[in-house]
Order: C-alpha cells, then structure tokens, then sequence
C-alpha cells in the first residue's frame, strides 16, 4: 500500500484514550449521582424554594474547600497519619486518596482513617465476648477499620463501601496485610450502597465513623431496625465521632452504655425492655 494511501485510511482513537475517556465518563455519572443525592438530602421538608440559593452556596463552599484541601501544605497534613502504614505496608492514609474520591467524598463523607489507638479504646469499652460476634463497618474506605479488628477473634469482619476505587484499595489492603497480632482472617470488602446491604443474621458489632449524612443515616437505621426485628440477637454499635447522636438516641431499641466526646456506645435492648421503657 502507498503512503498515500495510507495516509487516508481512518483514523481511530488509541486504546489508552478510548480507557480515558470511558473512565471520565464513569467519574461525571458519579459525581452528578453525588451532588443530586445530597441535594436530595438536604432538601428542606417542606420543599420551599427559597432554599435553593442556600444549597448552591453550600456547593459552591464545598468546591473552595475542595481546591483549599488541593493546595501542598494540606496534602502534606493528610500524610500525617502514615505510620500505621509504613508498619504493614498498606495503604490506608488519607494522603494518598485520589482527587475523583476527595471530591465525591464532599458529597457523602470524607475518607478519614481510623486511628488505632483510638479504636482499641473503643474495643475496650464493648463488653462483649468477640469470637461469638461478626463486625461490620458502614463506609470502610480503604480498610484500615476491617485490619484493626482483625486482632480480634471476630467471627467474620465485613467492610461495606460505596467508592469504587476506596473499595478496589481495600481489598489490595487484606490482601498485602501481614501481622502477628491477627486473630481473624475472615475479612471481606464488598462494594455496596449501606441502604441496600443486607445485614447477616449473627451477633453483630457494627462500626460507624460518622459515614453518612443525616437523611442516609436515619435509612441506615431503619433499615438495621427491620433486620433485628427479623432477627434478633445481640447487636452492639460503635459511633465514632458521633456529630449525628441525636439520632441514634431516637431509636427506642438502642441503649446507649458510653460516651467520650470521640465516640458513643450502643447497645440493643430485648423486647422485653423496649415493652417496659414504653410502659414508664
């Protein structure tokens, strides 16, 4: 064939900008799903139109907030809880968080790291016999949450989260996780809306740190409050940084048994109490 002839066959986009592109795509639905769900959630009850000037100014906070978190000195604050990773070679630092998630995250809640001591303390104060319980954590992110429990003899440990990329993290995290200290090694990272998750029927210590915004949250809950109705059993619940307590507490079903100002502790209560509290 000549080179001119060549030079008039048609010409396709690369494989590599074909990939680009279909992942720009994937992000845009995302993001639009994001924003209009959090409108959705914060939309005023009574639907008034007046309010809308006030959310497009919460928008347009969160995306200046956004290109503050972008600037070098805040990147280098989010590298501030690395030493936990360094120790077992994974990655779970908010450092390293892609812009796609820290910008979603605006929109549902931003991926922050458990700190290990702080959930030890928490362990501490939930009486409970581990080996007889299943621990499942609401908005996981990369993981660190799930190879903290891991040390303890749970059942099974479960992480529940919505972004993909915090997911995909996740797994390649239990994956590389190696420590002396781990006593379960039952641990799995699913991809999944936390309304839509199906909570198992055993014991369960369910771990929340502040992953959802009101309006979610209270679905969350509803949602928890079916399956133990379904399926009663002993169900603990850890709230860190409980800046929503006002509506775990208006939940009749749940006990509150501690609180530090970093997190609250729950407990189910039997029917036969729920029957004497409604009785007072």
């Amino acid at each position: 064939m000549s080179a001119h002839a060549k030079s008039l066959r048609p010409r396709f986009p690369s494989q590599t900008s074909a990939n680009i592109f279909l992942v720009g795509a994937s992000f845009a639905r995302q993001f639009l799903g994001s924003v209009l769900r959090w409108w959705s959630d914060n939309a005023p009850s009574t639907g008034l139109r007046e309010q809308r000037p006030h959310r497009l100014l919460q928008i347009f906070a969160k995306m200046c907030e956004f290109v503050r978190d972008s600037m070098p000195d805040r990147r280098r604050q989010r590298y501030g809880d690395m030493e936990y990773d360094w120790e077992h070679r994974v990655d779970t630092t908010s450092g390293t968080t892609g812009w796609r998630e820290r910008l979603l995250g605006l929109f549902h809640s931003p991926y922050q790291p458990t700190d290990a001591e702080v959930f030890r303390e928490m362990m501490a104060s939930v009486p409970i016999t581990f080996c007889d319980f299943t621990f499942v954590d609401v908005g996981s992110g990369k993981g660190r949450t799930l190879l903290l429990a891991s040390e303890y003899p749970f059942q099974k440990i479960i992480g529940i989260e919505l972004m993909e990329e915090l997911h995909r993290v996740a797994q390649n995290n239990i994956r590389a996780y190696q420590n002396p200290t781990q006593l379960c090694r039952q641990i799995l990272s699913l991809r999944i809306d936390a309304c839509d998750y199906e909570f198992p029927p055993d014991p369960l210590l369910v771990y929340l740190f502040n992953p959802l915004p009101e309006r979610t949250l209270v679905q969350l809950l509803n949602h928890l409050t079916k399956s133990q109705q379904e399926f009663p059993r002993p169900l603990w619940l850890v709230y860190h940084n409980p800046a929503l307590e006002r509506v775990l507490a208006s939940y009749e079903w749940l006990e509150r048994t501690g609180w530090t100002e970093q997190y609250s502790v729950y407990r189910s209560r039997q029917k036969s109490e729920v029957r004497n509290l409604r009785s007072v």
